[in-house]
């Protein structure tokens, strides 16, 4: 099984909701994981509202956490590192643990932060759902490349 880790600032949103899609559609393949450059320490309730309205377990004790988790000592490796925001694209990331001496392969997926919505909740729902549409198509994209 390969590890991928999905990447943001806040670690409330898109990346919750990409590692959640990734442990359902490429399960036995893939485990994923989430994680942040400054989490938010909380996970933001539309995500998971709408995972659940896709019949997608969220992450196991979904929580907001730093990267720097999986950049330490005893941390699982990973084969894919993933950033879903620009801003965490930008940032100068750890070092990851290397499998065999060998990186982790880089991606990144730019989904605009469906956080940052304005207006009812109907509007923030609306925003949650097109931002998760898009994780799935890339996520199936990327499980349908025979090199994954």
């Amino acid at each position: 099984m390969k590890n991928i880790l999905f990447l943001c600032t806040g670690n409330s949103a898109r990346s919750i909701m990409a590692e959640a899609y990734m442990n359902h559609a490429g399960k036995g393949a893939w485990r994923a994981f989430s994680a942040g450059s400054t989490p938010t320490g909380k996970v933001n309730p539309f995500a998971l509202e709408t995972l659940a309205a896709h019949d997608v377990a969220p992450p196991d004790a979904a929580r907001s956490k730093s990267w720097d988790e999986f950049a330490a000592a005893g941390a699982p490796v990973m084969d894919a590192v993933v950033t879903v925001c620009d801003n965490a694209a930008g940032e100068t990331c750890p070092i990851w643990p290397t499998k065999s001496g060998k990186a982790p392969r880089k991606l990144h997926w730019s989904f605009p932060d469906p956080a940052a919505a304005e207006g009812d909740n109907t509007a923030k729902r609306a925003a949650f759902e097109t931002v998760f549409a898009d994780i799935r198509a890339a996520i199936d994209g990327f499980l349908s490349q025979p090199d994954a």
